[in-house]
């Protein structure tokens, strides 16, 4: 598989990126990490582009970096999805997280790009959904700035819906990083 073939999601992260940049310093936010660090919480992606395009950039890392996220993976995993327990997010680090950074940043998925600032989505004939943003940010004493991710939820779906056609793929993904990362 081609790097160009991630073309598309390239430019789609880099527009929210942008979008995420612009509204953080319009609220004065700067995510230094806290101790309800996003990297510990329990997201799942759902886009084959986003897991393909995270393996591709940690199948760049050596082997040794890459045993140890694949261990540390495993034990995420064991811990996370106990079969005897219900599945709830442990507050464990995201395998890729090392020294309070992601380790794969540039590969990063939707979710971890977008997490954090208050936002909303707008689903034609429904009322607005709006989250309130991460704790840090302290954004219930702040006027909200509009953030509608439904853009962005619009473009990923067309993306990955051409993606799905290009490398003939379908069906559902419903996965955390560290499941992505030990069922390449």
């Amino acid at each position: 598989m081609t790097a160009a073939i991630f073309k598309p999601l390239i430019n789609l992260f880099d527009a929210m990126d942008k979008t995420w940049n612009k509204i953080a310093a319009d609220y004065s936010f700067h995510c230094n990490g806290c101790e309800d660090n996003c990297c510990k919480s329990l997201f799942f992606h759902h886009t084959y582009i986003e897991k393909h395009y995270l393996l591709h950039g940690f199948n760049a890392l050596d082997h040794s970096k890459k045993e140890i996220i694949l261990n540390r993976a495993r034990e995420y995993c064991n811990k996370t999805f106990n079969q005897a327990k219900e599945i709830k997010s442990l507050k464990i680090y995201c395998p890729l997280n090392e020294n309070n950074l992601c380790l794969l940043y540039r590969f990063r998925p939707m979710i971890c790009r977008l997490h954090g600032l208050p936002h909303e989505l707008n689903r034609p004939g429904y009322q607005p959904v709006k989250s309130p943003g991460c704790h840090a940010g302290l954004f219930n004493d702040k006027q909200y700035i509009k953030f509608d991710r439904t853009p962005f939820y619009e473009k990923m779906a067309q993306i990955e819906a051409d993606y799905g056609k290009e490398i003939k793929m379908r069906g559902k993904i419903k996965e955390s990083v560290a499941q992505m990362l030990i069922s390449q």
